[in-house]
Protein backbone atom coordinates (compact mmCIF):
# COMPACT_ATOMS: atom_id res chain seq x y z
CA UNK A 1 0.00 0.00 0.00
CA UNK A 2 3.34 2.37 0.60
CA UNK A 3 4.02 2.12 -2.83
CA UNK A 4 0.62 2.48 -4.23
CA UNK A 5 0.60 5.94 -2.66
CA UNK A 6 3.64 6.93 -3.48
CA UNK A 7 3.54 6.29 -7.13
CA UNK A 8 0.15 8.15 -6.98
CA UNK A 9 1.78 10.97 -5.41
CA UNK A 10 4.73 10.57 -8.20
CA UNK A 11 2.01 10.41 -11.10
CA UNK A 12 -0.52 13.29 -9.88
CA UNK A 13 2.29 15.25 -8.23
CA UNK A 14 -0.47 16.37 -5.59
CA UNK A 15 1.89 15.04 -2.44
CA UNK A 16 0.99 16.22 0.71
CA UNK A 17 3.42 17.43 3.44
CA UNK A 18 2.45 13.86 5.50
CA UNK A 19 3.46 11.78 2.03
CA UNK A 20 7.00 12.50 2.72
CA UNK A 21 7.17 10.25 5.46
CA UNK A 22 5.42 7.52 4.45
CA UNK A 23 8.20 5.09 3.96
CA UNK A 24 9.14 5.66 7.43
CA UNK A 25 5.69 4.13 8.69
CA UNK A 26 6.21 0.96 10.67
CA UNK A 27 2.14 0.20 10.10
CA UNK A 28 0.01 1.70 7.67
CA UNK A 29 -3.01 -0.71 8.00
CA UNK A 30 -4.57 0.11 11.54
CA UNK A 31 -8.10 -1.37 13.11
CA UNK A 32 -9.29 1.24 15.97
CA UNK A 33 -12.33 1.07 18.46
CA UNK A 34 -14.87 3.26 20.06
CA UNK A 35 -18.13 3.19 21.42
CA UNK A 36 -21.42 4.87 20.15
CA UNK A 37 -20.85 8.12 21.79
CA UNK A 38 -20.67 11.76 20.06
CA UNK A 39 -16.51 11.99 21.69
CA UNK A 40 -15.83 9.50 19.26
CA UNK A 41 -16.12 12.20 16.69
CA UNK A 42 -12.32 13.07 16.63
CA UNK A 43 -12.00 9.21 15.42
CA UNK A 44 -14.79 9.78 12.92
CA UNK A 45 -13.15 13.06 11.50
CA UNK A 46 -10.17 12.02 10.67
CA UNK A 47 -11.25 9.29 8.59
CA UNK A 48 -14.19 11.30 6.86
CA UNK A 49 -12.10 14.54 6.24
CA UNK A 50 -9.16 12.13 4.74
CA UNK A 51 -6.63 13.22 7.51
CA UNK A 52 -5.39 9.48 8.17
CA UNK A 53 -5.09 8.60 4.65
CA UNK A 54 -3.07 12.48 4.21
CA UNK A 55 -0.41 10.41 6.84
CA UNK A 56 -0.66 7.28 4.99
CA UNK A 57 -2.79 5.45 6.97
CA UNK A 58 -5.34 2.66 6.30
CA UNK A 59 -7.68 3.06 9.24
CA UNK A 60 -10.86 1.06 10.24
CA UNK A 61 -12.96 2.27 12.49
CA UNK A 62 -14.80 -0.52 14.46
CA UNK A 63 -17.96 -0.10 16.97
CA UNK A 64 -17.61 -1.90 20.27
CA UNK A 65 -19.98 -3.51 22.26
CA UNK A 66 -18.59 -2.08 25.69
CA UNK A 67 -15.55 -0.84 27.82
CA UNK A 68 -14.19 -4.20 28.63
CA UNK A 69 -14.36 -5.52 25.16
CA UNK A 70 -12.78 -2.43 24.08
CA UNK A 71 -9.70 -2.76 26.20
CA UNK A 72 -9.21 -6.14 25.77
CA UNK A 73 -9.10 -6.05 22.41
CA UNK A 74 -6.84 -3.61 22.46
CA UNK A 75 -4.49 -5.54 24.52
CA UNK A 76 -4.64 -9.13 22.64
CA UNK A 77 -3.51 -6.80 19.77
CA UNK A 78 -7.47 -7.10 17.49
CA UNK A 79 -7.54 -3.29 17.51
CA UNK A 80 -4.52 -1.03 17.26
CA UNK A 81 -5.79 1.76 19.17
CA UNK A 82 -8.74 2.68 20.83
CA UNK A 83 -11.08 5.88 21.94
CA UNK A 84 -11.02 5.14 26.30
CA UNK A 85 -12.26 6.22 28.98
CA UNK A 86 -9.49 8.28 30.66
CA UNK A 87 -9.19 5.96 33.43
CA UNK A 88 -8.81 2.87 31.59
CA UNK A 89 -4.92 2.95 30.99
CA UNK A 90 -4.21 4.33 34.17
CA UNK A 91 -6.08 1.24 35.65
CA UNK A 92 -4.71 -1.13 33.47
CA UNK A 93 -1.38 0.13 34.03
CA UNK A 94 -1.52 0.20 37.94
CA UNK A 95 -3.20 -3.44 37.50
CA UNK A 96 -6.83 -2.84 38.48
CA UNK A 97 -8.59 -4.79 37.05
CA UNK A 98 -7.15 -6.15 33.34
CA UNK A 99 -3.38 -5.68 33.62
CA UNK A 100 -1.41 -3.76 30.73
CA UNK A 101 1.00 -0.88 30.46
CA UNK A 102 -1.39 1.21 27.76
CA UNK A 103 -0.64 4.98 26.99
CA UNK A 104 -1.80 8.27 25.79
CA UNK A 105 -0.69 10.32 23.43
CA UNK A 106 -4.01 12.28 22.86
CA UNK A 107 -6.79 13.52 24.82
CA UNK A 108 -10.27 13.26 23.08
CA UNK A 109 -11.82 15.99 24.57
CA UNK A 110 -13.28 18.15 27.56
CA UNK A 111 -16.48 17.75 29.24
CA UNK A 112 -19.58 16.22 27.50
CA UNK A 113 -21.28 13.97 30.09
CA UNK A 114 -24.66 14.49 31.98
CA UNK A 115 -26.67 13.10 35.02
CA UNK A 116 -30.24 12.26 34.65
CA UNK A 117 -33.26 11.24 36.72
CA UNK A 118 -35.48 9.61 35.56
CA UNK A 119 -39.18 11.42 35.79
CA UNK A 120 -40.17 10.26 38.62
CA UNK A 121 -37.00 11.42 40.81
CA UNK A 122 -37.26 14.81 39.23
CA UNK A 123 -41.18 15.22 40.13
CA UNK A 124 -39.57 14.63 43.77
CA UNK A 125 -36.25 16.72 43.64
CA UNK A 126 -38.30 19.81 41.94
CA UNK A 127 -39.89 21.09 45.02
CA UNK A 128 -36.15 21.27 46.64
CA UNK A 129 -34.41 23.16 43.92
CA UNK A 130 -34.26 27.26 43.72
CA UNK A 131 -35.70 28.60 40.41
CA UNK A 132 -35.16 31.53 39.17
CA UNK A 133 -37.60 34.48 37.73
CA UNK A 134 -39.07 32.67 35.13
CA UNK A 135 -39.84 29.67 37.28
CA UNK A 136 -37.16 27.35 35.40
CA UNK A 137 -35.08 25.28 38.08
CA UNK A 138 -31.83 27.53 38.78
CA UNK A 139 -28.66 25.34 37.83
CA UNK A 140 -26.23 24.00 38.91
CA UNK A 141 -28.64 21.75 40.63
CA UNK A 142 -26.73 20.11 43.96
CA UNK A 143 -27.51 16.56 44.48
CA UNK A 144 -28.85 17.93 47.89
CA UNK A 145 -32.29 18.16 46.54
CA UNK A 146 -32.22 14.58 45.87
CA UNK A 147 -31.09 13.63 49.55
CA UNK A 148 -35.01 13.75 50.43
CA UNK A 149 -35.87 10.96 47.77
CA UNK A 150 -32.98 8.66 48.70
CA UNK A 151 -34.71 8.67 52.40
CA UNK A 152 -38.50 8.06 50.39
CA UNK A 153 -37.18 5.51 48.89
CA UNK A 154 -35.44 4.25 52.05
CA UNK A 155 -38.63 4.21 54.01
CA UNK A 156 -40.28 1.98 51.40
CA UNK A 157 -37.41 -0.39 51.90
CA UNK A 158 -36.43 0.23 48.26
CA UNK A 159 -32.64 1.12 47.20
CA UNK A 160 -32.09 3.63 45.00
CA UNK A 161 -30.10 2.35 41.92
CA UNK A 162 -28.24 4.52 39.53
CA UNK A 163 -26.22 3.82 36.25
CA UNK A 164 -22.62 4.46 35.07
CA UNK A 165 -20.88 3.15 32.16
CA UNK A 166 -17.64 0.98 33.46
CA UNK A 167 -15.72 1.18 37.49
CA UNK A 168 -12.98 3.24 36.01
CA UNK A 169 -15.27 5.75 33.40
CA UNK A 170 -15.45 9.46 34.23
CA UNK A 171 -19.18 8.59 34.45
CA UNK A 172 -18.35 6.90 37.68
CA UNK A 173 -16.47 9.73 39.11
CA UNK A 174 -18.51 12.63 38.30
CA UNK A 175 -21.54 10.49 39.38
CA UNK A 176 -20.02 9.89 42.96
CA UNK A 177 -18.33 13.40 42.89
CA UNK A 178 -22.12 15.20 42.55
CA UNK A 179 -23.28 13.02 45.08
CA UNK A 180 -20.65 13.37 47.62
CA UNK A 181 -20.93 17.10 46.66
CA UNK A 182 -24.49 16.66 48.36
CA UNK A 183 -23.83 14.73 51.24
CA UNK A 184 -24.67 11.86 49.87
CA UNK A 185 -22.33 8.34 50.24
CA UNK A 186 -21.73 6.91 46.77
CA UNK A 187 -20.06 3.66 48.26
CA UNK A 188 -16.65 2.30 48.27
CA UNK A 189 -14.65 -0.74 47.03
CA UNK A 190 -12.29 -3.36 48.92
CA UNK A 191 -9.99 -5.66 47.18
CA UNK A 192 -12.71 -8.46 48.35
CA UNK A 193 -15.88 -6.52 47.34
CA UNK A 194 -15.60 -4.71 44.00
CA UNK A 195 -18.76 -3.92 43.48
CA UNK A 196 -18.40 0.05 44.73
CA UNK A 197 -21.42 -0.46 47.26
CA UNK A 198 -19.91 -0.61 50.72
CA UNK A 199 -21.44 1.45 52.84
CA UNK A 200 -23.18 3.03 50.07
CA UNK A 201 -26.74 5.68 50.44
CA UNK A 202 -27.12 5.38 46.50
CA UNK A 203 -26.08 1.94 44.47
CA UNK A 204 -24.37 2.56 41.36
CA UNK A 205 -23.94 -0.08 38.59
CA UNK A 206 -22.68 -0.30 34.92
CA UNK A 207 -24.45 -0.06 32.48
CA UNK A 208 -23.77 0.34 28.54
CA UNK A 209 -24.17 4.29 27.24
CA UNK A 210 -26.73 3.57 24.61
CA UNK A 211 -28.63 0.99 26.61
CA UNK A 212 -28.98 4.02 29.31
CA UNK A 213 -32.28 5.34 28.46
CA UNK A 214 -34.14 2.30 28.15
CA UNK A 215 -32.62 0.78 31.61
CA UNK A 216 -33.94 3.58 33.06
CA UNK A 217 -37.30 3.14 31.18
CA UNK A 218 -37.70 -0.31 32.16
CA UNK A 219 -37.41 1.11 35.99
CA UNK A 220 -33.98 -0.84 36.73
CA UNK A 221 -32.06 2.27 37.53
CA UNK A 222 -33.78 5.71 38.44
CA UNK A 223 -30.92 7.48 37.35
CA UNK A 224 -27.14 7.47 35.23
CA UNK A 225 -24.36 9.80 33.97
CA UNK A 226 -23.51 8.91 30.56
CA UNK A 227 -22.44 10.83 27.34
CA UNK A 228 -23.93 11.77 24.71
CA UNK A 229 -26.57 11.84 22.94
CA UNK A 230 -27.58 9.63 25.62
CA UNK A 231 -28.86 12.00 28.05
CA UNK A 232 -30.72 14.03 25.46
CA UNK A 233 -32.22 10.60 24.33
CA UNK A 234 -34.08 11.08 27.74
CA UNK A 235 -35.49 13.98 26.97
CA UNK A 236 -36.46 13.46 23.53
CA UNK A 237 -38.29 10.23 24.97
CA UNK A 238 -40.06 12.01 27.62
CA UNK A 239 -38.53 9.41 30.07
CA UNK A 240 -36.33 11.32 32.23
CA UNK A 241 -34.36 14.81 32.98
CA UNK A 242 -30.90 15.93 33.18
CA UNK A 243 -30.18 17.52 36.11
CA UNK A 244 -27.00 18.58 35.69
CA UNK A 245 -23.87 18.60 32.74
CA UNK A 246 -20.22 18.15 34.03
CA UNK A 247 -19.35 21.50 32.79
CA UNK A 248 -21.22 22.66 35.40
CA UNK A 249 -19.97 19.86 37.78
CA UNK A 250 -16.09 20.90 37.06
CA UNK A 251 -15.34 23.46 33.99
CA UNK A 252 -13.53 22.22 31.50
CA UNK A 253 -13.06 18.82 32.68
CA UNK A 254 -10.64 16.10 30.76
CA UNK A 255 -12.92 13.37 29.44
CA UNK A 256 -11.61 10.55 26.91
CA UNK A 257 -8.70 10.13 25.82
CA UNK A 258 -6.99 7.98 22.83
CA UNK A 259 -5.39 4.60 24.07
CA UNK A 260 -2.48 2.31 22.69
CA UNK A 261 -0.24 -0.42 24.14
CA UNK A 262 3.23 0.75 25.34
CA UNK A 263 4.39 -1.84 22.93
CA UNK A 264 2.59 -0.48 20.10
CA UNK A 265 3.84 2.73 20.84
CA UNK A 266 7.56 1.98 21.31
CA UNK A 267 7.60 -1.01 17.94
CA UNK A 268 5.79 2.18 16.04
CA UNK A 269 6.85 5.60 16.74
CA UNK A 270 6.53 7.28 13.56
CA UNK A 271 2.71 5.43 12.84
CA UNK A 272 2.19 6.76 16.68
CA UNK A 273 3.00 10.21 15.58
CA UNK A 274 1.21 9.45 12.17
CA UNK A 275 -2.05 9.15 13.39
CA UNK A 276 -2.03 11.67 16.78
CA UNK A 277 -0.98 14.17 13.94
CA UNK A 278 -4.58 12.97 12.22
CA UNK A 279 -6.44 13.48 15.77
CA UNK A 280 -4.83 16.22 15.78
CA UNK A 281 -5.79 17.64 12.64
CA UNK A 282 -9.73 16.53 13.60
CA UNK A 283 -10.01 17.91 16.68
CA UNK A 284 -8.64 21.33 15.18
CA UNK A 285 -11.40 21.09 12.60
CA UNK A 286 -14.39 20.28 15.39
CA UNK A 287 -13.53 23.40 16.83
CA UNK A 288 -12.32 25.89 13.94
CA UNK A 289 -14.29 28.82 12.93
CA UNK A 290 -16.41 28.78 16.15
CA UNK A 291 -17.56 25.30 15.61
CA UNK A 292 -18.86 25.99 12.25
CA UNK A 293 -17.79 22.74 11.22
CA UNK A 294 -20.66 20.86 13.96
CA UNK A 295 -23.58 20.93 11.81
CA UNK A 296 -21.27 18.34 9.52
CA UNK A 297 -20.01 16.69 12.06
CA UNK A 298 -23.47 16.04 13.63
CA UNK A 299 -24.64 14.47 10.64
CA UNK A 300 -21.41 12.06 9.98
CA UNK A 301 -22.04 10.86 13.59
CA UNK A 302 -25.34 10.07 12.75
CA UNK A 303 -24.75 7.47 10.92
CA UNK A 304 -25.39 3.84 11.98
CA UNK A 305 -21.82 3.16 11.33
CA UNK A 306 -20.55 5.77 14.39
CA UNK A 307 -22.98 6.77 17.22
CA UNK A 308 -26.44 5.98 15.45
CA UNK A 309 -28.35 8.45 16.38
CA UNK A 310 -31.10 10.80 15.36
CA UNK A 311 -29.43 14.41 14.44
CA UNK A 312 -31.54 16.48 16.30
CA UNK A 313 -30.89 14.53 19.26
CA UNK A 314 -27.00 14.92 18.85
CA UNK A 315 -27.03 18.61 17.52
CA UNK A 316 -28.95 19.22 21.15
CA UNK A 317 -25.23 19.43 22.47
CA UNK A 318 -22.57 19.12 19.99
CA UNK A 319 -23.97 22.42 18.55
CA UNK A 320 -23.69 24.46 21.51
CA UNK A 321 -26.56 23.87 23.71
CA UNK A 322 -27.96 21.66 26.31
CA UNK A 323 -31.96 20.83 26.74
CA UNK A 324 -32.82 19.66 30.46
CA UNK A 325 -36.83 19.56 30.51
CA UNK A 326 -38.58 19.61 27.18
CA UNK A 327 -38.10 23.70 26.16
CA UNK A 328 -35.92 24.49 28.44
CA UNK A 329 -33.12 24.96 26.19
CA UNK A 330 -30.18 26.78 27.62
CA UNK A 331 -26.70 28.12 25.57
CA UNK A 332 -23.97 25.75 26.74
CA UNK A 333 -21.35 27.14 23.80
CA UNK A 334 -18.36 24.88 25.70
CA UNK A 335 -20.12 21.27 26.46
CA UNK A 336 -18.34 20.00 23.77
CA UNK A 337 -14.58 20.77 23.22
CA UNK A 338 -12.15 19.45 21.14
CA UNK A 339 -9.71 21.31 20.88
CA UNK A 340 -9.58 24.86 22.30
CA UNK A 341 -8.14 24.98 25.71
CA UNK A 342 -5.07 23.11 25.05
CA UNK A 343 -8.01 19.93 25.46
CA UNK A 344 -5.97 17.33 22.89
CA UNK A 345 -2.59 17.79 25.22
CA UNK A 346 -2.35 14.89 27.46
CA UNK A 347 -1.69 16.86 31.12
CA UNK A 348 -0.65 14.69 34.11
CA UNK A 349 -2.47 16.32 36.42
CA UNK A 350 -5.42 15.14 34.48
CA UNK A 351 -4.62 11.74 35.17
CA UNK A 352 -3.69 12.31 38.90
CA UNK A 353 -7.27 13.43 39.19
CA UNK A 354 -8.74 10.07 37.78
CA UNK A 355 -5.94 8.56 40.42
CA UNK A 356 -6.78 10.53 43.70
CA UNK A 357 -11.11 9.16 42.65
CA UNK A 358 -9.54 5.79 42.48
CA UNK A 359 -8.22 6.18 45.63
CA UNK A 360 -10.78 8.22 46.84
CA UNK A 361 -13.15 5.22 46.58
CA UNK A 362 -11.17 2.50 47.63
CA UNK A 363 -9.98 0.94 44.08
CA UNK A 364 -6.49 2.00 45.14
CA UNK A 365 -6.63 0.48 48.73
CA UNK A 366 -3.52 1.67 50.13
CA UNK A 367 -2.04 4.90 50.50
CA UNK A 368 0.56 6.43 48.03
CA UNK A 369 2.70 9.41 47.73
CA UNK A 370 2.33 12.04 45.61
CA UNK A 371 5.51 11.04 44.00
CA UNK A 372 3.79 7.73 42.54
CA UNK A 373 1.10 9.47 41.51
CA UNK A 374 2.95 11.65 39.72
CA UNK A 375 5.41 8.96 38.50
CA UNK A 376 2.10 6.69 37.18
CA UNK A 377 1.11 9.91 35.42
CA UNK A 378 4.27 9.90 33.49
CA UNK A 379 4.11 6.64 32.56
CA UNK A 380 0.68 6.75 30.91
CA UNK A 381 0.06 10.16 29.32
CA UNK A 382 2.75 11.12 26.76
CA UNK A 383 2.74 14.96 25.87
CA UNK A 384 6.61 14.11 24.37
CA UNK A 385 4.40 12.22 21.39
CA UNK A 386 1.51 15.01 21.04
CA UNK A 387 3.94 18.11 21.03
CA UNK A 388 6.53 15.99 18.36
CA UNK A 389 2.79 15.37 15.84
CA UNK A 390 1.86 18.92 16.96
CA UNK A 391 5.23 20.65 15.96
CA UNK A 392 5.24 18.50 12.42
CA UNK A 393 2.02 20.08 12.03
CA UNK A 394 3.33 23.32 12.67
CA UNK A 395 6.44 22.69 10.78
CA UNK A 396 4.53 21.55 7.68
CA UNK A 397 1.71 24.68 7.50
CA UNK A 398 -0.85 23.16 9.12
CA UNK A 399 -1.46 24.23 12.19
CA UNK A 400 -0.01 27.57 14.61
CA UNK A 401 2.23 27.15 16.49
CA UNK A 402 0.33 29.35 19.38
CA UNK A 403 -2.29 26.68 19.55
CA UNK A 404 0.25 24.54 21.64
CA UNK A 405 1.30 24.66 25.40
CA UNK A 406 5.03 24.30 24.32
CA UNK A 407 6.71 25.27 27.92
CA UNK A 408 4.20 23.29 29.94
CA UNK A 409 5.56 20.93 32.77
CA UNK A 410 2.74 18.89 31.92
CA UNK A 411 0.03 20.21 34.89
CA UNK A 412 -2.05 22.53 34.60
CA UNK A 413 -2.65 25.45 36.89
CA UNK A 414 -4.87 24.38 39.84
CA UNK A 415 -8.48 24.69 39.21
CA UNK A 416 -10.21 27.21 41.03
CA UNK A 417 -12.87 26.64 43.89
CA UNK A 418 -15.16 28.57 42.11
CA UNK A 419 -15.17 26.31 39.05
CA UNK A 420 -16.03 23.07 40.87
CA UNK A 421 -19.25 22.16 42.37
CA UNK A 422 -18.39 21.72 46.12
CA UNK A 423 -15.83 24.24 46.00
CA UNK A 424 -13.20 22.91 46.45
CA UNK A 425 -9.69 23.82 44.33
CA UNK A 426 -8.06 20.82 42.54
CA UNK A 427 -4.35 20.92 42.53
CA UNK A 428 -2.35 18.24 40.65
CA UNK A 429 0.74 18.56 42.13
CA UNK A 430 -0.56 18.05 45.31
CA UNK A 431 -2.74 15.01 45.36
CA UNK A 432 -2.72 13.80 48.67
CA UNK A 433 -3.69 17.40 50.19
CA UNK A 434 -6.21 17.38 47.51
CA UNK A 435 -7.80 14.14 49.11
CA UNK A 436 -7.35 15.16 52.48
CA UNK A 437 -9.76 18.34 51.31
CA UNK A 438 -12.63 16.43 50.56
CA UNK A 439 -15.19 15.47 52.95
CA UNK A 440 -16.66 12.18 52.30
CA UNK A 441 -13.86 9.57 51.14
CA UNK A 442 -10.52 7.84 51.91
CA UNK A 443 -7.71 9.72 53.38
CA UNK A 444 -4.29 9.28 55.10
CA UNK A 445 -3.68 5.85 55.63
CA UNK A 446 -7.70 4.71 55.64
CA UNK A 447 -8.26 1.82 54.25
CA UNK A 448 -11.63 -0.25 53.44
CA UNK A 449 -11.82 -3.67 55.77
CA UNK A 450 -14.51 -5.55 55.34
CA UNK A 451 -17.89 -3.28 55.95
CA UNK A 452 -15.69 -0.47 57.58
CA UNK A 453 -13.24 2.52 56.46
CA UNK A 454 -10.34 1.96 59.62
CA UNK A 455 -7.39 4.06 59.81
Amino acid sequence: MKKLLLSLAATTALASPALAELLDLEKDELTFGFIKLTDMAPLAVAYEQGYFLDEGLFVTLEAQANWKVLLDGVIDGQLDGAHMLAGQPLAATIGYGTEAHIVTPFSMDLNGNGITVSNEVWEMMRPHIPSMDDGRPQHPISAEALVPVIEAFSAKGEPFNMGMVFPVSTHNYELRYWLAAGGINPGYYSPENITGQIDADVFLSVTPPPQMPATLEAGTIHGYCVGEPWNQQAVVKGIGVPVITDYELWRNNPEKVFGLTAEFTEENPNTTKALTRALIRAAMWLDENDNANREEAVAILARPEYVGADPEVIANSMTGTFEYEPGDVREVPDFNVFFRYNATYPYYSDAIWYLTQMRRWGQIPQAQTDAWYMEVAESVYRPDIYLAAAQSLVDDGLAKAEDFPWDSDGYKAPTPADDIIDGIAYDGRAPNAYLESLPIGLKGEQAVVGDEIQG
